[in-house]
């Protein structure tokens, strides 16, 4: 598991797999597999989720994987401890409780160092969004759906419980705080208490209510590699060597149809599929300046390093940067020159200074760190919002002063009639534009002498002309 939101391909990489479909459904119930969420993922290290996208966009297939993940979720309620009830429908965030919320979580990052594990908790919620989807939550994003355990043993998600187990007093203390919002706080939060940008984040967002409503597994990028060997040990209690092998050799087959895709286009398949663009492609995977990954959680990178042999936290793994808790414009330049043997570079990181697109801002960002904090700090607010639905509709802003609704926006229409009484923030948007040009409510604009002599001039000229005639 790669402790950062990590964007990369199962090694190697494997296609989309086409026409397979309705063949593969029979031999997968001639195998009796029986596709828990515990054990669908395993695959060989040859092998990516990517792969599998026809398999899985199979509406039997798809319709027999969700009855019966859904089947294990009803069957082990309360499993892994989290509270499985959502607040209320309809309701936001106490704004007071999440600005006290987010003092808690400080502390917690002071004391567990667990910056990359919460920015990725945050992602892992909110990237599930397919803005192709209308309707909430089928649509997914940022619903809370993630502190359900179906949710949780999705391949992707691996070692999220534990972030969850971290937050879990935080949300037991702060009970008009939703998961939702907990997830984006505790997200924004890390980053910018690791040094980074601050994120224009705002609150209110509804929790979903059941298992039931959380998105299919596949959404999100797919980078565990599992032996063969180990992906057999978990399946052999359930179907047997048999099984197993009719497993495996059906994975094998299906990957003969086509060749690997590229690193970038695997990127812009999950990233385009969230209404993100190339740039905030780029400037997202800057937050890998945070963050291990380990070869026995995720299949990529080295048990330990110089860099990460002595923690903080946790011991081991190989990180991207070389301070793998501080949030810089390091990653980029890492990723660039190559000096470092000790530090990650995965496929999907060379790819960046490799795509003319996404070099542009790659070369840019390894260069400018204002830049990438700027253009980071709107992407990660972008993503914290997606798929979200928001009570009140413009959310909550806590971030400066007592916790207020976010600004509303004018409509000139709403007040020509003279019926209706300007809002108080309204009335608080047109003073601070007043005073913007000079103005204060005890004293009146400062007078140009010189335009008012013009003005004096043109009336007597006026009026004389009106007495000569």
């Amino acid at each position: 598991m790669a402790e950062a939101f990590s964007i990369s391909l199962t090694p190697p990489q494997m296609a989309s797999l086409s026409g397979a479909a309705a063949a593969s459904s029979r031999l997968l119930h001639r195998a009796r597999l029986g596709f828990s969420t515990a054990s669908s993922t395993p695959s060989p290290s040859s092998l990516s989720l990517s792969s599998l996208k026809c398999i899985r966009s199979s509406p039997l297939l798809s319709h027999l994987l969700h009855r019966q993940k859904t089947t294990s979720v009803r069957a082990s309620s309360g499993g892994l401890g989290f509270s499985s009830v959502a607040a209320p429908k309809g309701s936001a965030s106490d704004p007071d409780q999440l600005k006290s919320a987010r003092e808690d979580i400080k502390e917690l990052l002071k004391s567990k160092f667990c910056h990359p594990l919460l920015v990725r908790l945050g992602w892992h919620d909110a990237g599930t969004y397919n803005k192709n989807i209308e309707e909430w939550p089928l649509r997914g994003g940022a619903n809370g759906s993630l502190r359900f355990e179906i949710e949780l043993k999705h391949a992707a998600n691996a070692g999220l419980v534990n972030a969850l187990k971290l937050l879990q007093p935080i949300k037991d203390k702060y009970s008009g705080v939703t998961y939702a919002d907990l997830f984006q706080l505790a997200s924004a939060t890390a980053v910018e208490e690791a040094g980074g940008p601050k994120i224009p984040m705002k609150y209110g967002r509804v929790d979903v209510s059941e298992p039931e409503q959380c998105p299919e597994e596949g959404r999100l990028p797919y980078i565990r590699g599992v032996h063969k060997d180990q992906g057999a040990a978990k399946l052999l209690p359930k179907v047997g060597i048999m099984g197993a092998k009719i497993y495996y050799c059906l994975l094998l087959l299906l990957a003969s149809y086509a060749g690997p895709p590229s690193p970038a286009d695997h990127l812009r398949d999950v990233f385009y599929r969230m209404g993100l663009n190339d740039k905030e492609i780029v400037a997202l995977s800057g937050a890998h300046t945070l963050g291990r990954a380990r070869p026995d959680r995720s299949g990529w990178g080295k048990p330990e390093t110089k860099h990460t042999n002595n923690g903080p936290g946790a011991p081991g793994g190989q990180s991207w940067t070389v301070q793998w808790l501080k949030f810089d414009n390091s990653y980029f330049k890492d990723v660039k020159e190559k000096i470092d043997e000790e530090l990650l570079v995965l496929p999907t990181d060379a790819v960046l200074f490799e795509d003319p697109s996404f070099k542009v801002y790659a070369e840019k960002y390894a260069v400018d760190q204002e830049a990438f904090f700027k253009d980071y700090a709107e992407a990660h607010a972008k993503l914290s919002n997606l798929g979200a639905k928001f009570d009140p509709p413009e959310g909550i802003v806590i971030d400066d002063g007592p916790a207020k609704a976010a600004a509303e926006k004018f409509v000139a229409a709403q007040y020509s009639s003279g019926k209706r009484e300007l809002s108080d923030a309204m009335k608080q948007k047109i003073r601070a534009e007043y005073e913007a040009i000079g103005g204060s409510p005890d004293k009146p604009l400062q007078s140009n002498y010189f335009l008012n002599i013009m003005i004096v001039i043109a009336v007597l000229a006026i009026l004389t002309s009106l007495l000569g005639n």
